[in-house]
């Protein structure tokens, strides 16, 4: 059932940046871009599996050189990918990378989509793709994405076989080829019916590639030239390329801006198959839609067309609109009313925002908004009325002659209004591999349109145009200037855990705390809270007064309450009941500079691990790599952790006399990904060899071989590979179970590697030298035992351990097995 709340799908230019916080006029030759796309009929959908995985060359061509309508569906928002930047992990990930996406697209042009369906991690084929996800609702949602945005021509990343490299790649083919048909089938998914009208785009193509040593291109392959270059761009569409891919931060998908044309090569799929052309077959123009007058009416424009005085073009692009609003094909009329309206506020210079200083906001309060609005025409802009949030103002104001008018305005937010969340994240996934949304109609969008605008109705010529103006917040950044984000709307009171995690013992007393977080006046006073595990009330009591805006109250959960539970981690779940109002969430605010703050809330949740493990350890030094909960982890667990830098190492340089500080660690810690991101570990790699040598205990986690800063990490050689376990419940086999790593402090049996979450591990080492001995093995179902997953060997009086297990997954998930073998490893006792 395709169910509905409200019907409210935005495609053409607001599909990308109908969040952004301000209305601003394009520059000149952007606005050029958009008449020429106006003046093309055809559409493009490039369909992949995750951010990252569109070819930006081919989608800056299409849409800056054969000015071609243009869209990336990616089927999953890359939440099981891993992260460069932070500790964030699934869902958050995929909020980051959707943001990253369309950073991307502000740079290359081309608009966003993508499907409710979650990225799962590392898949090895098709089969094991669809273990997770269910084919019939990613391609239900692809089927309304095309009846919406209706391509006339499908491009694929992949094709759906062993050559695309990733099971979901694959996946992603196959989708395409079950939606190409469907949605021209009025029996498929009917309920879409109702909204949209079924399309049979023309044909459906496989954009081929070389990837390293695979090549999948071919000479007598249909090809197409592009990376030419654009001066109205000052480079090449491969070099706009570069720039588009290298905002994909948090997966290191930098890539360089190849200058120069290439050949992009396609093989045919389905639909009609191409010969001369991309679009064979497909009707290009206006002429060939049977409307000449529009066709020359755009052309005359085109080429009169003033850089410097856009604004010329008004009384012309006005009556052009006449002529689309004349349109009878409803759907080309909707898209090119559109393109045309956000052309004519672009030359008429409009610019309008409605900021407040507040970055967050509660429903039911009130705030100070100052409506900015300018126009830089001399044909004037009227300002006919202003619909705030709860009343309507007539003006009859006019906006010419680049004066800036400034209207301040108090607003109350809704009693009704929805926190600020992305849409997909506001309930509880449906399963492992698939969001809850209940608004159908969002599905396919990289983000809703802020419900919180204030209205404007502006008469430019004899024509009347809405444009809506969110509510924002603006700042100046002594850093970065200007800084305009969405108004956040938060709750009245939150409530968290102060820590995610905590570790006791299976005989001990509880100790939690709770902080509340005020984001009202309003009193909060005489409330109950409530700790509960799987709905059964395990703490809390009454508070009598919440005197200020952030408190902290400690709780105590005594251990014959936690002895009834028969499970070694155990969640518990908070919430404040107070005047019939029951506040349970806590508010996660993701800041990065490439980004705006992004914000969700999550449970006021945290994951208690009951476990009698043991831990030598007392003190770590920590290499960060990648964002890893590790170190926070090992805090929590009552270990000292110093993230190591330079003057550990080799001592300070402006005191001969000292001394690096290695020895003063019971362990010394590589984060993962270590070698890839942290450029000094070429200097540092040889202290640390040291460190080992003369007792120490040094852990390594696991690397790529993607731009290493050290070319051998272990004092004996390895070779990293590819190989990976992706089966969380993949068996596993002990090889020596009297190890001392397997034995000291804590046993570890085959019971710890239960409830494994996403993965064993990736990028086992495949080979490696005599001196090493590989402490298990396991594998994916179907494939070759692999015993690359943790490898140890002596060194001197130390131990060196290599361990690509997925630790960095499992203990923010809250395995205690992990913990287990971890605390091992960091407790290993001198040769």
């Amino acid at each position: 059932m395709f169910k509905v709340i409200t019907a409210i799908f935005i495609f053409g230019f607001f599909a990308v940046t109908g969040s952004a916080q301000q209305v601003r006029p394009a520059k000149s030759a952007e606005i050029y871009r958009e008449l020429k796309t106006l003046k093309q009929i055809p559409k493009v959908l490039y369909l992949a599996a995750h951010p990252d995985d569109e070819n930006t060359g081919l989608l800056s061509w299409l849409i800056n050189d054969q000015n071609v309508e243009t869209a990336y569906l990616s089927l999953t928002r890359g939440d099981g990918g891993q992260n460069l930047l932070g500790t964030e992990q699934g869902a958050a990930l995929g909020l980051i990378r959707t943001h990253e996406l369309l950073e991307a697209r502000k740079l290359d042009g081309a608009q966003q989509f993508f499907t409710r369906v979650i990225d799962f991690g590392f898949s090895k084929n098709t089969n094991d793709t669809f273990k997770q996800w269910d084919a019939d609702s990613i391609t239900a949602d692809v089927v309304w994405v095309i009846r919406k945005f209706r391509p006339d021509v499908i491009i694929c990343r992949f094709p759906p076989t062993a050559a695309a490299g990733h099971g979901q790649h694959a996946a992603s083919a196959v989708i395409a080829e079950k939606a190409f048909k469907a949605a021209a089938d009025k029996n498929m998914f009917p309920s879409q019916l109702k909204y949209v009208n079924v399309w049979q785009p023309k044909r459906l193509l496989w954009n081929t590639f070389r990837f390293g040593s695979v090549n999948t291109t071919s000479e007598n392959q249909f090809k197409v030239t592009v990376g030419q270059y654009d001066a109205q761009l000052g480079m090449g569409y491969g070099e706009l390329a570069g720039l588009s891919r290298s905002l994909h931060k948090s997966q290191g998908a930098g890539t360089q801006s190849v200058a120069g044309i290439r050949n992009e090569y396609f093989t045919h799929v389905l639909g009609e198959q191409a010969k001369t052309s991309l679009f064979d077959g497909i009707a290009q123009t206006w002429i060939a839609k049977g409307n000449a007058d529009i066709d020359q009416s755009l052309g005359r424009i085109i080429a009169e067309f003033n850089f410097n005085q856009p604004e010329l073009s008004l009384k012309a692009l006005l009556a052009l609109r006449k002529k689309l609003l004349a349109l009878k094909d409803v759907n080309l009329k909707k898209d090119k009313l559109a393109a045309v309206n956000n052309i004519i506020l672009n030359c008429s210079g409009f610019m309008g925002e409605m900021v407040t200083n507040q970055a967050e906001a509660v429903a039911g309060d009130s705030y100070n908004f100052n409506l900015n609005l300018i126009a830089r025409t001399f044909n004037p802009v009227i300002l006919e009325e202003v619909k705030w949030l709860n009343q309507s103002e007539n003006f009859n104001t006019k906006l010419s002659a680049d004066s800036l008018i400034t209207i301040n305005h108090k607003i109350q937010i809704p009693a009704d209004a929805a926190l600020t969340e992305p849409y997909w994240m506001a309930k509880p996934a449906k399963n492992a591999a698939t969001f809850s949304v209940d608004n159908d109609t969002l599905i396919g969008l990289p983000e809703t349109e802020s419900a919180l605008n204030v209205a404007l109705s502006l008469k430019i010529g004899d024509d009347n145009f809405q444009v809506k103006l969110p509510l924002s917040f603006k700042k100046l950044d002594p850093v970065r200037g200007d800084v305009v984000e969405a108004l956040r709307i938060v709750p009245a009171l939150e409530l968290k855990f102060t820590q995610p995690v905590y570790l006791i013992k299976n005989n001990e007393d509880l100790h939690v705390s709770l902080n509340f977080k005020a984001n009202s006046a309003k009193k909060f006073d005489n409330g109950m809270v409530n700790i509960f595990y799987n709905g059964t009330r395990l703490g809390g009591g009454e508070l009598k007064q919440i005197n200020a805006t952030n408190i902290t109250v400690d709780y105590t959960i005594p251990k014959a309450k936690l002895a009834e539970i028969n499970s070694n981690r155990i969640q518990l779940d908070a919430s404040y009941a107070v005047d019939g109002k029951t506040y349970s969430k806590k508010q996660v605010l993701i800041q990065y500079p490439h980004l705006p703050s992004l914000q969700y809330f999550a449970p006021a949740s945290a994951i208690v691990m009951k476990s009698d493990f043991l831990v030598d350890a007392k003190k770590v030094g920590y290499v960060q790599g990648a964002g890893d909960f590790i170190p926070e982890f090992l805090r929590v667990a009552g270990i000292q952790v110093d993230v190591l830098k330079d003057d550990d190492f080799y001592g300070n340089f402006d005191d001969p006399t000292s001394q690096n500080k290695l020895s003063q660690y019971d362990a010394i810690v590589l984060g993962v990904r270590a070698n890839n991101t942290e450029k000094k570990l070429a200097r540092w790699i040889p202290f640390l060899w040291a460190y080992a040598k003369a007792g120490g205990n040094l852990v390594m986690q696991y690397n790529t071989n993607q731009d290493v800063a050290v070319d051998k990490l272990g004092m004996y050689p390895f070779n990293i590979s590819n190989k990976r376990v992706t089966e969380e419940n993949a068996e596993v086999k002990i090889l020596n179970p009297n190890h001392k790593l397997l034995t000291y402090p804590n046993k570890i049996t085959l019971d710890d590697f239960k409830g494994w979450v996403q993965e064993r591990g990736a990028y086992f080492p495949d080979k490696w030298d005599k001196e090493y001995e590989p402490l298990f093995e396991m594998n994916d179902t179907g494939e070759e035992p692999l015993q690359g997953s943790t490898l140890y060997a002596k060194y001197g009086k130390g131990n060196f351990i290599y361990t690509p297990l997925s630790f960095f997954r499992q203990l923010p998930a809250g395995n205690v097995g992990a913990a287990k073998v971890f605390f091992n490893f960091i407790s290993a006792q001198p040769n």
